[in-house]
């Protein structure tokens, strides 16, 4: 994931494409970093924004998943 200042959002480069991301996306991806579950970064993000809606957050990680554009792994 990258800061596009042509486009002025942020994007998340894959070999096949770039995903331009809103910023609740990108918010979603920076939390991603090996050390929160799934779980752990919907509480931050409910902490911070009063909500977090569990199956929004679930279909936009399994979307990113199903375009290799983030890997999931047990550990």
């Amino acid at each position: 994931m990258r800061f596009d200042a042509s486009r002025n959002q942020h994007v998340l480069l894959s070999p096949e494409a770039i995903l331009v991301l809103n910023p609740t996306g990108a918010e979603i991806l920076e939390l991603c970093d090996g050390s929160r579950s799934i779980a752990e970064i919907q509480d931050q993000l409910a902490q911070q924004y009063g909500e977090a809606k569990t199956e929004e957050i679930n279909s936009f990680l399994a979307e990113l998943i199903n375009r290799r554009g983030i890997e999931v792994t047990d550990d």
